[in-house]
């Protein structure tokens, strides 16, 4: 759903909720019923999910300024084997 600006002429900016695309030219306002027309405004980009504006600014910023590695990162410890019962050893192999 993408957020759409109308302006009508007694009660000033009126903001409508409609899916992308299908905004006309001119809506109903809903306080008073006359029409509205349709102001364009800039895209609310800002208002998005936090973690996707998060990675937007981080690739901005690593484009002129890449982020240098100075070391690997630390080796996660290796998993610990889980205790092989004796019997077990006994039964067939595939």
């Amino acid at each position: 759903m993408a957020v759409y600006v109308y302006r009508c002429p007694e009660h000033g900016a009126v903001e409508l909720a409609r899916p992308i695309g299908t905004a006309g030219g001119t809506e109903p306002c809903p306080l008073c019923g006359s029409p509205a027309g349709r102001v364009f405004t800039a895209p609310r980009l800002s208002f998005g999910d936090p973690r996707r504006r998060a990675l937007i600014d981080r690739t901005e910023r690593t484009r002129d300024e890449p982020a240098v590695v100075a070391a690997p990162p630390p080796r996660r410890p290796q998993p610990r084997p889980a205790a092989i019962d004796p019997a077990w050893r006994r039964l067939p192999r595939p």
